[in-house]
């Protein structure tokens, strides 16, 4: 059965640092966007980053461009997102998802095949 797991999350101090990882199972990334959607404690989403898998390209949140970086490993089926100078307002629930359309990689609602997540907490 098709599914995407993600790992790496964890409890770190603000300014550190963390690498997350989506793996695809019975599954590749084609020409999808492959995505991480956060949701925090507040059950807010926001889509954060995608990457397309045919060309590369990148979107990024305005709340974490700059700290934050995606890429794609397509012979191992992996999608990372490394995370630097975290923050107390990055804690949340990641979740990587794919999107048929790069161009809509900001709409949370898009996004299918979601897998179950990995939590990030930021705190001193």
């Amino acid at each position: 059965q098709a599914h995407l797991v993600e790992s790496g999350g964890g409890l770190v101090r603000p300014g550190e640092s963390l690498t997350l990882t989506c793996t695809a199972f019975q599954f590749t990334f084609r020409d999808f966007g492959v995505g991480w959607v956060r949701q925090d404690p507040h059950n807010e989403r926001e889509a954060v980053s995608c990457i397309s898998a045919s060309d590369n390209t990148t979107y990024y949140a305005d709340s974490v461009k700059g700290r934050f970086t995606t890429s794609i490993n397509r012979a191992k089926n992996k999608v990372y997102l490394q995370m630097r100078n975290l923050r107390p307002e990055d804690t949340a629930l990641y979740r990587c998802a794919v999107v048929v359309l790069s161009s809509r990689c900001q709409e949370v609602d898009q996004y299918e095949a979601w897998g179950q997540g990995t939590q990030v907490t930021v705190s001193s």
